[in-house]
């Protein structure tokens, strides 16, 4: 936009050099770009349970979920991981290893979980949750999940756990809410 100050006005089009459609400003010729979203978390272990999370906020208020957001720009997604369990567990955690890379693109987003452990004991609700826990397997609330992805991180957890030998996982087969290319 020029120092003008107009209000830009935008028309979908293909700009010169691109393959997909995107807003173009008409004045300037400035390109809006909209990319996917990057969300990370972990699987949290301690002593042979898994940290949950109630959630607190939408979507999905009041259902279970691992501790896991967007990541925020400047993070690495190790940090943001970290970040994410502090903010809805009060968990301070050790990230061990990548668990799986999924790909959402119905919402938009990039999910990346990990497999991390407790640096201590201490867990509490934070501001994002309404309360935390740490479940064994059989007390999962299978029926109280938030997303899909969760059900996929804990599954491949499940189907890896105690081993270190594994390549990340993605979507399950039939997992991508559209045509797989």
């Amino acid at each position: 936009m020029n120092s003008t100050s107009q209000t830009p006005d935008f028309k979908r089009r293909v700009p010169d050099g691109d393959t997909h459609e995107r807003d173009v400003c008409t004045t300037c010729g400035y390109i809006h770009y909209v990319n996917p979203k990057i969300v990370t978390g972990s699987i949290v272990r301690h002593q042979g349970r898994i940290l949950l999370c109630r959630r607190a906020i939408e979507p999905r208020v009041g259902f279970w979920t691992l501790p896991a957001g967007f990541m925020e720009v400047g993070e690495t997604a190790e940090q943001a991981a970290m970040r994410e369990a502090r903010e809805e567990a009060n968990a301070a955690i050790v990230i061990d290893r990548l668990l799986a890379v999924y790909t959402i693109p119905r919402i938009a987003q990039v999910q990346i979980m990990y497999l991390a452990h407790l640096a201590d004991a201490n867990i509490a609700a934070g501001p994002e949750s309404l309360e935390v826990m740490l479940a064994s397997w059989d007390e999962i609330p299978w029926h109280e999940i938030a997303f899909p992805s969760v059900h996929w991180a804990l599954n491949h957890y499940r189907s890896i756990e105690g081993s270190d030998d594994f390549a990340p996982f993605s979507n399950p087969p039939g997992e991508f809410g559209e045509t797989r290319p």
